[in-house]
């Protein structure tokens, strides 16, 4: 891991930076009508999963299948959406979106099919009191 990380300016833009965990920094996009949340290794000049070293790789997998978890736990939804596609930024990052069939891009994908809705300083503070607690209880029961 770098202690010069620096998230890419378009992600630093779109994005609230809501925890550091041991690999990754969890960011959530500034888009209220999802809940979409954003994992990125901490690690210079990497575009994709397979330029982790092993141990990189594994605890990347650990913290998205973690972060999933809490997250479908948490909004209830009928699909979670996981992607790493970096054609926009080239910076390795993984879209975790908590998908409903009733939401309004269902069942496409949410890129690109509407103007995304920023989030009220009321509704920031509250999907991270949904989100830290239960992320901080299992970091902390796993070292």
């Amino acid at each position: 891991m770098s202690e010069q990380f620096q998230l890419h300016h378009q992600l630093a833009n779109d994005c609230f930076v809501i925890a550091d965990l041991p690999l990754s920094q969890l960011l959530l996009c500034n888009d209220s009508a999802f809940p979409w949340f954003i994992l990125v290794p901490k690690v210079d000049d990497i575009q994709d999963i397979y330029q982790l070293d092993w141990q990189q790789q594994q605890q990347l997998l650990n913290e998205s299948s973690m972060l999933s978890e809490i997250l479908m736990q948490e909004f209830k939804g009928d699909k979670m959406n996981v992607a790493a596609l970096g054609n926009v930024v080239p910076q390795l990052h993984m879209h975790h979106i908590v998908r409903f069939k009733n939401d309004a891009c269902w069942p496409k994908p949410v890129w690109g099919q509407q103007a995304l809705t920023p989030y009220t300083d009321e509704a920031l503070a509250e999907i991270k009191l949904r989100i830290l607690p239960k992320l901080l209880t299992i970091l902390s029961t796993k070292n």
